[in-house]
Formats: C-alpha cells, sequence, structure tokens
C-alpha cells in the first residue's frame, strides 16, 4: 500500500530535530581554524561522533563507520517504506560484494574491508558467498554478484567486475525508488545515475576511449540517455546537460575533457552540490518522504566533508586548497 504523507510526521519531525547535529558551515570554519588537528576532532564530537583515541586515517575511518551504521539501524527500524532507508544502504551491500567477490579471485579473505550499514549482515554475507548459497538475497543483487565472478574468472580483469556490480547497483537503486513509490526518490536516484554516467564520461574523454568502452559503463535510469552520452564528444557534454540541476558542472566536465586539461576538482564539487541542491530543495517539505531521503544524504555528504579537512589537515595542507575541495553543506 501507498504510504500517505501523514505516516512520516513523527519520523519527518524527528528527523529535523536530528538535523541540529549535522556539520553546519560554523562549524566547518571551526574545524579549519583550529589550531591543532586533535580540537579540529573535537567539533566533530559536538556532533555526535565518537571521541578519536588518536589522529590516525583508522581512527577516522572508524568514528565514520560507527556513526553511519548508527544511523541506519535507527532509520531503518523506524521508516514507515523500507525502501526509502534501502536505497541508502544499497551501497555498503555492493562495497562488500567488491570486496567478496575479488577477495575469492586472490584467493584471499579480507573481511576487514567489509562495512556494516548495509541490509545484509556482512558476516552472514560473507559467509554465504563463500559456501555459493546466495537464494535469501535479492534477484538483482545475486545475479550481479554471479555475473561478476563469472566475468573476473575468465577475464582476471577487476575493472569489468566493478563495471558489472555498478550497473546492478543503480538498477536496484532505480527498483527499489519505483517500489516506494515516491516521485522525489526516483528523482534522486534519477540524478545520481547522470552524475555517475557525467563522471564516467568526463574520465573516459580524458583517457581517450571511445563508444565502445562507455557503453560497458554507462548504467541507464538517468535524464540523459546513454546512447547520447556514448555518441558525444566529451567538450559536447555540456549541451547534453544544458536544462538539468548538472549544467555547471557538465560545463566544467566539458572543459576539462581533454587529456592533461587539468584537475578535476571543481567538476566533482559541483556534481555533489547538485545533488545536494535537489535535497535541499525537499526541505521546504513539512513531513514526507523528502526530510528523510535529505536527511541520510547529508549525512553521506557530511562523511565525505569530515574526511576532506581532517586528512587535509593531518597532511598538513593550507586551509584555502581544503576549503577549495569541501562541498556545498545540507545544514
Amino acid at each position: 500500500m501507498k504510504q500517505k504523507d501523514n505516516d512520516y510526521i513523527f519520523l519527518s519531525t524527528r528527523v529535523k530535530a536530528m538535523e541540529r547535529g549535522l556539520l553546519t558551515k560554523e562549524r566547518i570554519e571551526q574545524m579549519l581554524d583550529a589550531h591543532t588537528t586533535e580540537e579540529a576532532a573535537k567539533v566533530l564530537v559536538d556532533c555526535g561522533y565518537s571521541e578519536m583515541t588518536e589522529i590516525t586515517g583508522t581512527e577516522l575511518d572508524r568514528i565514520l563507520r560507527e556513526k553511519q551504521q548508527e544511523i541506519m539501524a535507527d532509520l531503518g527500524s523506524s521508516a514507515p517504506n523500507k525502501f526509502v532507508v534501502d536505497v541508502f544502504k544499497l551501497r555498503y551491500d555492493y562495497h562488500n560484494a567488491k570486496v567478496l567477490v575479488k577477495s575469492e579471485a586472490l584467493g584471499t579473505e579480507q573481511d576487514d574491508l567489509l562495512m556494516e550499514g548495509g541490509r545484509y549482515d556482512r558476516q552472514r554475507l560473507a559467509e554465504d558467498f563463500r559456501r555459493d548459497e546466495m537464494l535469501a538475497y535479492s534477484d538483482i543483487f545475486r545475479r550481479g554478484i554471479n555475473r561478476a565472478r563469472e566475468i573476473l574468472g575468465s577475464t582476471g580483469d577487476p575493472q569489468q567486475a566493478d563495471f558489472i556490480l555498478d550497473r546492478a547497483y543503480f538498477e536496484e537503486m532505480t527498483a527499489l525508488a519505483k517500489a516506494s513509490e515516491s516521485d522525489f526518490l526516483k528523482g534522486y536516484v534519477s540524478l545520481c545515475i547522470d552524475v555517475a554516467n557525467l563522471r564516467s564520461a568526463v574520465r573516459a574523454s580524458r583517457l581517450g576511449k571511445g563508444p565502445d568502452f562507455l557503453s560497458q559503463v554507462l548504467v541507464p535510469g538517468g535524464a540523459v540517455s546513454e546512447q547520447n552520452l556514448c555518441a558525444a564528444r566529451g567538450e559536447e557534454l555540456g549541451t547534453l546537460f544544458h536544462t538539468s540541476r548538472l549544467a555547471e558542472a557538465a560545463e566544467e566536465g566539458a572543459a576539462k575533457s581533454a587529456p592533461g586539461s587539468g584537475a578535476l576538482t571543481d567538476f566533482e564539487r559541483m556534481c555533489d552540490d547538485a545533488v545536494m541542491g535537489y535535497l535541499s530543495d525537499g526541505r521546504r517539505v513539512p513531513f514526507g518522504v523528502e526530510p528523510i531521503v535529505g536527511y541520510l544524504f547529508a549525512r553521506e555528504s557530511e562523511a565525505t566533508i569530515i574526511r576532506i579537512i581532517m586528512t587535509g589537515r593531518m597532511a598538513g595542507l593550507d586551509r584555502s586548497i581544503i576549503r577549495q575541495r569541501l562541498r556545498r553543506t545540507y545544514a
């Protein structure tokens, strides 16, 4: 049965309160202006993150992972429509699938690389994968894994296996968004596919890769078709997306589509900012799917911002360089 916006009154109100813990522009400035990296890390405690016992990349991964697990478990158990949260859980399932497929090909076990936060328990997934007992998993997920195993076994090329799983990931995202019956969530997924395809087209152009390569990596479901993207030259990408939220990003990507044309830092940031802009528009909706989707993406984006700031500070980068890499915030 289709969920009504009224079904989200309690959860939407709760999420609005949870938004107060998000990393704001003011808190970002505090992290950047802190005298030491240790002081920057303390700002994160005020946002609900665990305290870092030492300033290392491993510790940073731990606190980000713990927070994401907490959010997924919390909202996953309280959302009226499970498909909304599952769309965001997928990335962890498919990350784990890539780890397992590649580990099998190498004849090793790398379970320490598996992540919690997905629909499937990571240890149970690993055990079922090795026993080849995957009937309990979604059809798209299972088919993607089986195909990736076959491709990697026959070609020895892990990139080909990644392409297979990436296509399955977006196929399942689209299916879950459709099952949710939320136009807002479907719009979000379609925009994510456009972002992924635009990034692939720009990178392919910079590497001198043609339509044959692009046909392997582009995925269906975006506003711009794979056929049009395959047929376009790098410098024409801006035209394809001129009426899209990605218009600015596509123009930047087109300008950087030639080999040796410069760093893609601004292009990557513009892509992420376009998605954030779409979701920020949903904040005007008092209750419904929109605040939930926006908050889940905001937390993912926040993790990216935290990683940029903390790794930059650990590396001793100048504050101005770190600022150039930061994404638009939701809060």
